[in-house]
């Protein structure tokens, strides 16, 4: 096993878990065959070209392991913190929204 497959491997049991669904969701986001997936999972091998670019799409926990493989995991850090930023602002509005709306009174 190479670091990897373990780390891909890794990242996507910890999102996704252990389960045929999570093997079916891998198998959704990359159209690749279950076996391929299964081996991914049990870090046999990793996701090359194609497959891994529609890993990385839709797994943070694969992506975050690809930039730490890559000693790049400053540049994921700032990633992570503006994606907070952005999820803390949209929670300031609809805790805004909600005081802007008149209460409920019961009769």
């Amino acid at each position: 096993m190479d670091d990897f497959s373990a780390a891909i491997g890794s990242a996507l049991r910890q999102e996704l878990g252990h389960s045929h669904h999570a093997i079916k969701t891998v198998m959704r986001w990359t159209n690749a065959s279950e076996r391929t997936v299964k081996n991914w999972l049990a870090c046999r091998n990793g996701p090359n070209g194609l497959h891994l670019v529609q890993v990385l799409r839709h797994s943070d926990q694969a992506f975050g392991a690809l930039m730490e493989l890559s000693n790049r995991d400053a540049v994921f850090a700032a990633s992570e913190i503006m994606t907070l930023r952005s999820q803390m602002l949209a929670i300031v509005e609809l805790i805004d929204l909600m005081f802007q709306q008149p209460p409920s009174h019961r009769s």
